[in-house]
């Protein structure tokens, strides 16, 4: 790399092992990033690599001992120091470049998109190393618009390497020594602003949801919101049967946790660390109050884990199939992708299933067993028909996996409250299928 400056080597009889980048700056000394060093041991037990210390950078203290200990994420070690120039040159521009991270709970993952695997979830106020800018998927906002910003490959400081995009970063530069960070005014003296700004406010029906551990995905998927500030200056909240804009020109504290939006009918109140509640008028009419909530994980993991979890209760049912025969009712089909056929049901109409109803539709796991329920069945499907309205073709069903047998027995809509199976028929029907060999 071009300037790498001269090391003496005298001060250190060892042999090189090979030569390393540095990859995150020192503070004693204040060696900076991006310098490739000679590299002396490395010591597997203390995950550390000693390296020599540049003439130019050592102090008092590491003239006796002309070299330092770096933990091994911190260094990229080559056998030859061509090689290590080399790869010093790309990084150079990112050398001295670190991130703030700005939001709680900003994930870092294994690919640059948003989709992929979540390695390592950040603090807000964290330091990371930017390593490389890199190609990657548009990160979208929760309105379904791109974000400004880039996908970044950085490193944690204690060792996580992985992929995070810059809309909530705050990328500074650092060469070494002490580390001061150059933060706002306004942001140092009202990090209770700070943090609601930051944070992603979902109504307060998610928390409940997700405490009981019954997850209405349809209703997730959804993402009903607040967001304080969704664009510099405007405000925004989503929910059912309301959407509703509120472009403000600043907010300001009006007290402990109390904030107003000047230009706009809209306040916020911090209730505790994970509730917000947010109040409006309406053309000069009486205040409304909602409440909103942050929750404890990321509404995009908590999505994954529920579609995991009705994806495995398929497979259940697929695995014993996935083709059932019933001498009364017909065969009934399950396809990989959740799909069904179901033939010679004609006993079924009109009680069960409505007449107009074809043969075939997809199956939902999305339904959860009250408490009375959980140990008599394995659990609850519903099956929705083609040929008719969402509402009308969606038949529920009760669900015991048994010595290769399907037994199903059908949910009346009244027995079902949200997403939960409340109680079984009064008068059940229940119908058994064997697996077809």
């Amino acid at each position: 790399m071009t300037g790498v400056l001269l090391y003496l080597l005298g001060a250190c009889s060892a042999r090189i092992l090979g030569w390393g980048i540095l990859l995150w700056s020192m503070e004693d000394p204040p060696v900076p990033a991006g310098m490739v060093l000679p590299v002396y041991r490395e010591s597997k037990l203390d995950q550390v690599w000693e390296a020599g210390i540049p003439e130019g950078y050592r102090n008092a203290a590491s003239q006796a001992d002309a070299t330092l200990r770096i933990p091994s994420a911190r260094m990229e070690v080559h056998k030859t120091k061509k090689a290590a120039e080399q790869e010093a040159e790309d990084f150079a521009p990112f050398a001295l470049i670190y991130g703030e991270t700005l939001q709680d709970g900003l994930p870092i993952r294994d690919a640059p998109d948003n989709g992929a695997k979540r390695v390592y979830r950040l603090r807000q106020g964290e330091i990371i190393k930017v390593l490389a800018l890199v190609e990657g998927t548009a990160a979208l906002s929760t309105t379904g618009a791109p974000l400004p910003g880039q996908w970044y490959q950085v490193l944690t400081a204690d060792g996580n390497r992985g992929y995070c995009f810059s809309y909530r970063l705050r990328l500074f530069e650092y060469a070494g020594g002490p580390l001061h960070l150059d933060r706002e005014t306004e942001e140092v003296e009202d990090l209770d602003l700070a943090k609601v700004l930051a944070l992603p406010w979902s109504p307060e029906s998610y928390s409940t949801m997700i405490s009981l551990r019954k997850i209405d995905l349809e209703e997730l998927s959804r993402q009903w919101r607040f967001v304080p500030a969704e664009a510099p200056g405007i405000a925004h909240i989503y929910l059912p049967n309301m959407d509703k804009t509120f472009p403000y020109t600043q907010i300001r504290a009006e007290g402990n946790r109390f904030w107003r939006f000047e230009g706009a009918p809209l306040q916020m109140r911090l209730r505790s660390d994970t509730t917000l509640e947010v109040q409006f008028t309406e053309n000069g009419g009486a205040l409304q109050t909602l409440l909103f909530v942050a929750l404890p994980e990321a509404l995009d993991e908590i999505i994954r884990v529920e579609t995991e979890r009705r994806h495995q209760g398929f497979l259940g049912i697929y695995a014993l199939g996935p083709a059932f025969r019933s001498d009364n009712y017909g065969d009934l089909v399950f396809s990989p992708e959740q799909g069904f056929t179901w033939s010679g049901y004609e006993r079924l109409i009109p009680w069960v299933i409505p007449p107009a109803a074809k043969g075939q539709g997809a199956l939902s796991m999305g339904l959860y067993l009250s408490r009375d329920l959980q140990g008599a069945y394995d659990g609850a499907f519903t099956l929705t028909f083609a040929g008719l309205s969402a509402v009308e073709g969606a038949i529920h069903f009760l669900y015991t996996l048994k010595d290769r047998e399907l037994r199903i027995e059908y949910v009346p809509p009244d027995n079902i409250d949200g997403v939960t199976v409340m109680r079984k028929a009064g008068s059940p029907m229940i119908m058994v299928f064997k697996a077809v060999p």
